[in-house]
């Protein structure tokens, strides 16, 4: 079925058919129509909506529906996301599976509504305390913000951890088609739920480790969760990078923009590609590294102050120059400002 959607409505609709039935959340701009959207679909579905009084206590609602085995989910944007950390560090320190989507506007504090990638280190590199990852993907279209909504259910429960979703207020608001089959999933049994039968009354589930031995153990079992997810799930895609001199990297709504900037580098006899991780954690290392080593210059857009530009140096361990490009307030760049600023790259003398 094809229809025309919202790239916020997109995520429920993703979340339905991934067999989500739980979302508990708080309206925040550029989000608030995921929050309309579970109140309209999950009812339809026998599921459960409900608009916390804040998002301290949507994240927590959220750690006791996962409890009980429920797939469930939330959204925010970068103020509410900052106070769901200490509740996703406790998900994460507990082993449960959720969803959590950011719609990133312009920050820090309250900033602007305007589209933004600035949360990156809060949702990639964790945020909240503690020896923990997030799984993170990156729509960069409204199909995505479905079809990425799903994966992250699936990831969130083959590793028992929050996933996350990180959009900006372009791809969250921006309308486009999107196709969807009308199956919906079976969330997997999960014997280690709380859900007071007989059998399961024992299960306890839990953040806290008193012992200092037992809670290195349990660090390093999640530790080593994450080390499998980062040898079978990044995922990246690529465009005109098989002879690129300049590669582009940029994810989100920035990815969109760089294609167009390829084209025009290219009728201008630049050889450009472009590099888009579809994961952020597990950043897609290996890919961006096999790729960077055929072209004299790696340039990352960001629309923040230059986040991602260091899990892309870290990649490419020192083997090509790595040039960074950012806009922030929520400005998106456009095509055309990429290109003069490659273009002047590419003609300036080598050092």
């Amino acid at each position: 079925m094809r229809q025309l959607t919202k790239g916020n409505v997109a995520v429920m609709k993703g979340a339905v058919l991934a067999g989500c039935r739980a979302y508990y959340g708080y309206p925040i701009t550029p989000a608030s129509e995921i929050a309309e959207a579970a109140a309209l679909y999950l009812p339809q579905v026998g599921g459960t909506f409900l608009q916390a009084e804040s998002e301290v206590a949507s994240i927590n609602m959220v750690y006791g529906a996962s409890s009980a085995g429920v797939r469930v989910m939330t959204a925010s944007s970068g103020p509410g996301l900052s106070l769901m950390q200490e509740g996703i560090s406790y998900l994460a320190a507990a082993e449960l599976p959720c969803v959590v989507v950011d719609v990133v506007r312009g920050g820090p504090g309250l900033g602007n509504i305007a589209p933004e990638q600035s949360d990156y280190f809060a949702i990639v590199k964790g945020g909240g305390h503690g020896c923990y990852r997030n799984l993170v993907v990156a729509p960069a279209s409204v199909q995505e913000m479905a079809d990425l909504t799903m994966l992250a259910f699936e990831l969130a429960d083959r590793y028992r951890n929050p996933a996350l979703v990180l959009t900006d207020g372009f791809i969250g608001q921006m309308m486009e088609p999107l196709e969807l089959h009308p199956h919906i999933a079976q969330a997997p049994e999960k014997s280690w739920a709380v859900k007071g039968t007989p059998e399961t009354r024992p299960n306890a589930v839990t953040s806290i480790h008193l012992e200092p031995d037992t809670l290195e153990a349990h660090v390093r079992k999640l530790e080593a969760k994450y080390k499998e997810a980062e040898k079978v799930e990044a995922r990246s895609e690529t465009y005109c990078a098989e002879d690129a001199d300049v590669l582009l990297v940029g994810y989100g709504i920035v990815s969109r923009v760089l294609r167009s900037t390829v084209d025009q580098l290219r009728e201008r006899g630049v050889r450009a590609g472009l590099f888009r991780p579809v994961t952020l954690y597990p950043f897609p290392s290996r890919a961006l590294l096999q790729e960077a080593k055929k072209a004299r210059v790696v340039q990352v857009v960001e629309m923040s102050t230059g986040m991602m530009v260091e899990d892309v140096r870290l990649a490419i361990e020192g083997r090509v120059p790595v040039e960074f490009y950012g806009r922030v307030g929520g400005n998106v760049p456009s095509a055309e400002e990429v290109r003069e600023h490659v273009m002047q790259l590419v003609a300036a003398p080598v050092a």
